[in-house]
């Protein structure tokens, strides 16, 4: 499926063109059919000789709308330019052409209509003048249709001419992902709210949840019409007619988009290569304002230029464009730029979601050649250097590619040591990339932290994980990724909870290993009853348990590894003997006091050694 869209001067005879074509009438206002003038878009369908159906977006030729006009012919592809054949080429001709440039449409049919109220001569004069205004734009050298509307001369044979052109015009690719942008609203009784556009990117489905971009409110939709005909499922490159529930029409604008929910977002600051078209009145300043326009989308704007002061009427470079209001976008998208009256310039998107730039800054515009280079590779790693890290369903909303495609050439860049690549390959889309300059930051601050955390206490086994995470400043579900990775490359250990260098081994200096024996001496002098008074420093405490010389079973209670032992293997043996033991019975085997017995039984019960029943405990 196809969608075609009308282009000329106002009165050229587009709308009669299209009635004729398709036995639909494009006007459906009342005005519209009263003046003879096209206001708001049109639409008609039409079979062609093949059995090829097509969708027509009839756009107003008049000067005033030419706003309405860019609503509608930002997704086609095919244009039709109408040029009266008793007046030629006029200003909006002209405009109008600008624009099919700007939008990159690569297939133009020139369609000179009126052929019935000129003669040959005047008529093969009007083709001259026709050719020389596309000598030096892409439409050069496009094929032409004479018609006359009237009489029917010429109508069959522009079919087969719209019909050979989409034979060779790629279809719409499925990307899993639909946006439709909405250019009608409406309500119909017993329904409710209407919208209609041309749909690009992904499929929609009857019973499917929706997101509206830019309110991010939820609806469901609850038919779909194609051409007026029922469906249950709309293609890319259809135009669409689709049945909101769940959101009221007041709530859905002209410019709006229907996607996945949670797939798409809106930007404010985008980076683009842009286009002063040759007729431009002036020269494009730095930071000058516009309105920017994209698919119906509307915006005022400024325009930062990155590699130059001003741009020059035919001239292009690279912009920074700060949108005054959130717009729906992605990479390679195209988009125009007005005056209050005239159409300047435009471009396509590279980057949707960048950090600002400063303008002539050598590496940023490298990056931004990169951005719009053609290969997959280049394009993702120009992309991941300047987020730095993402993951693979967020870099292929940015570039407009599905997630397989991102996937793929992720784990081929991974595997050749370009960029780092983190989690299960099961789950595509949740895989995280991170360039090599981000991570060997991460790098660094994780080496940085813990070398700083050893130097200051040396005697503990690590640093805290939590620590190290907020260092990072990375949620914990991407932390745990990404400490699997540092493990994997050597730069840290990780051990209940606790980081450390792989090196990183507690050391005591000759005063601490004083003070540790002289302490362990201190408790095997009354094994069973030792002191709890003049515990040593925190960290040798901890150093010692952590190797096993002590064992500490309550927060005063500690007893050194050889009475602990004693006193865990008397107590087994005691329980086997009678089967059971009770605080009493341990006080009077050790003969110790309450103070120690019970944490001492405590402690037996945590390690499962021991099970409490009432006030006794048995073996497990």
């Amino acid at each position: 499926m196809y969608v075609i869209g009308t282009a000329g001067h106002v009165d050229h005879g587009k709308s009669t063109l299209i009635h004729k074509l398709t036995g639909i009438d494009p006007d459906r206002l009342p005005q519209e059919k009263e003046r003879g003038l096209t206001i708001e878009l049109g639409f008609a369908w039409l079979t062609l000789p093949s059995g090829r159906e097509v969708s027509i977006v009839d756009v107003p030729g008049h000067e005033r709308f030419v706003r309405t006009m860019l609503t509608g012919i930002g997704s086609i592809d095919l244009a039709l330019l109408v040029i009266s054949a008793d007046e030629g080429i006029m200003p909006q001709t002209r405009e109008h052409l600008a624009i099919l440039d700007l939008l990159e449409v690569k297939r133009t049919i020139i369609v000179i209509t009126k052929a019935d109220l000129v003669d040959e001569d005047f008529l093969e004069i009007v083709q001259i003048e026709i050719e020389d205004a596309l000598k030096e734009t892409v439409f050069h050298g496009s094929q032409t249709a004479i018609v006359s509307a009237v009489s029917g001369y010429g109508m069959e044979q522009l079919k087969q001419l719209i019909d050979t052109s989409l034979s060779d015009t790629e279809s719409r690719e499925d990307l899993g992902r639909p946006r439709l942008a909405i250019d009608r609203i409406f309500s119909k009784t017993g329904f409710g709210t209407v919208v209609t556009g041309t749909l690009l990117d992904g499929s929609l489905t009857i019973g499917q949840e929706v997101e509206i971009i830019p309110s991010y409110q939820k609806a469901r939709i609850r038919g779909i019409q194609i051409h007026k005909q029922k469906v249950t499922t709309a293609h890319p490159g259809r135009r669409v007619a689709v049945n909101l529930s769940g959101i009221d029409n007041d709530n859905v604008n002209r410019g709006h988009m229907i996607t996945n929910p949670g797939w798409f977002k809106q930007t404010k600051l985008v980076d683009a290569r842009i286009k002063l078209i040759k007729s431009a009145p002036r020269a494009l300043k730095h930071n000058v304002r516009v309105t920017f326009h994209l698919l119906g989308g509307e915006t005022f704007a400024r325009v930062r230029l990155l590699d130059r002061k001003q741009l020059l009427p035919g001239e292009e470079g690279w912009a920074q464009i700060h949108l005054e209001d959130p717009i729906g976008l992605i990479k390679g998208d195209f988009f125009v730029v007005r005056d209050t009256t005239t159409t300047l310039g435009g471009g396509r998107i590279v980057n949707p979601y960048p950090k600002r730039h400063k303008p002539f800054v050598k590496s940023i515009l490298t990056a931004l050649e990169k951005a719009q280079d053609d290969s997959p590779e280049e394009v993702l790693l120009g992309a991941l250097n300047q987020s730095g890290s993402a993951t693979v369903k967020v870099v292929a909303q940015n570039l407009n590619k599905t997630i397989p495609d991102i996937t793929q050439t992720a784990k081929a860049l991974s595997e050749r040591g370009k960029l780092i690549l983190l989690g299960a390959t099961s789950l595509s889309a949740a895989l995280v990339m991170y360039s090599m300059d981000e991570w060997i930051g991460i790098q660094r601050i994780s080496n940085t932290f813990l070398a700083e955390h050893h130097k200051a206490f040396p005697l503990r086994k690590g640093g805290s994980k939590e620590e190290l995470r907020s260092r990072l400043k990375l949620p914990s579900s991407l932390f745990s990724l990404v400490v699997t990775k540092l493990m994997a490359d050597n730069i840290l250990v990780e051990e209940l909870g606790f980081v450390r260098l792989p090196n990183h081994k507690p050391n005591l200096n000759a005063v601490q290993s004083k003070i540790a024996t002289d302490y362990i001496r201190m408790l095997d002098s009354k094994p069973f009853n030792p002191p709890t008074n003049d515990p040593p420093d925190q960290d040798l405490l901890s150093l010692l348990t952590d190797e096993g010389k002590v064992v500490k079973v309550s927060a005063d209670i500690i007893f050194s590894a050889s009475a602990y032992t004693q006193m865990q293997e008397r107590v087994t043996k005691y329980i086997k003997e009678h089967g059971k033991i009770n605080v009493s019975d341990a006080r009077t085997l050790f003969d110790s006091s309450r103070k120690y017995i019970l944490p001492l039984l405590e402690h037996m019960d945590e390690r499962r050694i021991t099970k409490r029943v009432g006030d006794e405990r048995i073996l497990r």
